[in-house]
């Protein structure tokens, strides 16, 4: 049992041996390679002169460049109760898709119930309108009538009546005195005639008796003057003038109320009328809602779903729900085409508008057609960014020339922008250079085998290659696995691209900047002239 133990102690030792060992090396080739000596151990790219082709290549969709796109104008959430067959060819009128309305119907019927009751209330409001009006008429009529015979009463009295009672006063009074005159005289002769005894005494006290009543006529005569011109006069006139008062301001009651009337009812008019229209206007709308849901060809052409060829959406069909203004179907209206593709931020500075187009469409294998950037959206598409906010693409459409009947709209293709065609350039793949203290460096295989570092100027690359403007020549050997210390870091196109966006993002119609979006560095690190 000896000999076993002792066997695994040594196996144990020989293994932490070779450990340390391998260990050693690694740490010894590590600071060689850091330092530049010794054999680079690793694949090396032999730097190329000749043709580079500078593009971008990016997955798309063919469109129609002209098309029209029918929404749904039906508020709210609706499902689809009929949807043509994608493909159709489909003439003016003919229905596309039906939107379930059935609610808007039972809605249709109590509107048109509300409808008929504002309507039945404005004639009711307008009829009353026209009754207080002839009511506010006829009482303002007879006030006014009122205060008239008031102001003629009173014009009588002042002009007719008291000096008609003036003059019969005046009148009474001098026929009293005269009366009494006669009964004086009467009586005078009478006591002459009773001195003679002529007469009786029984005679002469009825010719006395006679001359007091003819008296007392004449006071009571004076009296009644008297009472008509102080006392009578003036409380008649007063009562007149207070009766001519009030009827002139019991006129202008009258008026008042007849306008406050007026004024009410035709406010209760123009109530019960914009009740009615707005009735009305709910009534029409939901009219127009319920014939939004049926929605028809307005030309002829081959109907499209509108979610053919979007990424991240769910085909249409019958029973799905859409939301309003959701695009439903595509009618091409010419026979002009494009790709619409989507650029990713870190290529932007690269694409200009007017850049030539090769495009592959993926249902015909060996063609290709021709087309140039048509247009370069401002900002990012917004779908992209909610399902990824790290990823940052701008739609871009590509005009394609010359297209067959075999391109038809929804197809998938790969289109590739030529940037720039470099006829003799000197260009290493993009792993073979690195940053060290920021600046763009190649590590060169020297005869001797070790790695020597040197600056070189950028300009555009592809991905993956890179044109070098300056620092190596044709021939000379690179290393592909270049050292990393803490001062070097990676050569990443896409994080170059994205700093220089950052600094200068050309517009859709801008060119960018001379050199590429990374080239035009010099071997400083700054910008070339």
């Amino acid at each position: 049992m000896s000999t076993p133990s002792r066997n695994a102690r040594t196996y144990i030792w020989l293994v932490a041996a070779l450990v340390l060992v391998t260990a050693g090396g690694v740490v010894a080739w590590t600071q060689t390679a850091a330092t530049g000596d010794g054999d680079p151990s690793g694949p090396t790219f032999t730097v190329r002169q000749g043709p580079l082709l500078i593009s971008v290549s990016e997955r798309g969709t063919i469109q129609a460049r002209e098309q029209l796109t029918l929404s749904s104008e039906l508020e709210g959430q609706n499902q689809i109760i009929f949807l043509i067959e994608e493909g159709t060819r489909v003439e003016e009128g003919d229905l596309l898709v039906e939107l379930d309305t059935s609610g808007l119907s039972d809605q249709r019927v109590d509107q048109q119930i509300r409808v008929q009751n504002t309507e039945a209330s404005l004639i009711r409001a307008r009829e009353n309108l026209e009754v207080t009006r002839s009511q506010a008429e006829s009482d303002i009529a007879r006030a006014e009538l009122d205060y008239e015979f008031a102001r003629e009463d009173l014009r009588q009295f002042r002009e007719a009546q008291f000096p008609k009672q003036l003059m019969e006063a005046e009148n009474s009074i001098r026929l009293a005195e005269e009366q009494f005159k006669q009964a004086e005289q009467t009586l005078a002769w009478s006591e002459r005639l009773l001195e003679d005894r002529f007469i009786s005494d029984t005679e002469r006290d009825r010719d006395f008796l006679a001359y007091q009543r003819a008296e007392v006529d004449v006071r009571v005569a004076r009296e009644d003057l008297n009472v008509l011109k102080n006392f009578t006069y003036h409380r008649r006139l007063r009562e007149l003038e207070s009766e001519v008062e009030q009827t002139r301001m019991a006129l202008e009651r009258v008026k008042r109320r007849a306008r406050a009337d007026i004024v009410q009812a035709e406010a209760e008019l123009r109530a019960r009328k914009a009740e009615n229209e707005q009735q009305e206007d709910r009534l029409e709308r939901i009219e127009q809602q319920i014939a939004k849901g049926r929605i028809y060809a307005p030309r002829e052409g081959m109907a499209v779903h509108a979610t053919t060829g979007q990424r991240r959406q769910e085909p249409l069909e019958e029973g799905q729900s859409v939301r309003e203004r959701q695009d439903l179907i595509r009618l091409p209206t010419a026979k002009r085409m494009m790709a619409e593709i989507r650029i990713p931020e870190s290529s932007l500075a690269k694409v200009r508008v007017g850049m030539p187009v090769r495009v592959s469409v993926d249902a015909l294998p060996g063609q290709s057609f021709r087309g140039t950037v048509g247009r370069i959206a401002q900002l990012p598409d917004a779908q992209s960014r909610w399902s990824n906010p790290d990823l940052t693409l701008f739609t871009t459409h590509v005009y394609l020339e010359d297209v067959d009947e075999n391109v038809r709209t929804g197809m998938t293709c790969n289109t590739e922008i030529i940037v720039e065609r470099l006829e003799d350039a000197v260009h290493v793949p993009v792993q073979a250079i690195v940053r060290v203290d920021g600046r763009p460096t190649a590590y060169v295989v020297s005869e001797d085998g070790s790695l020597e570092p040197r600056r070189v100027e950028l300009g555009l690359d592809n991905n993956r290659e890179v044109h070098i403007i300056s620092g190596l020549s044709a021939g000379e050997v690179v290393s592909l696995t270049p050292p990393l210390t803490d001062d070097t870091r990676p050569f990443d196109p896409e994080a170059e691209a994205q700093a220089d966006v950052e600094v200068d993002t050309p517009g859709p119609d801008r060119p960018a900047r001379t050199g590429g979006g990374r080239g035009g560095r010099g071997p400083d690190g700054g910008s070339s002239p």
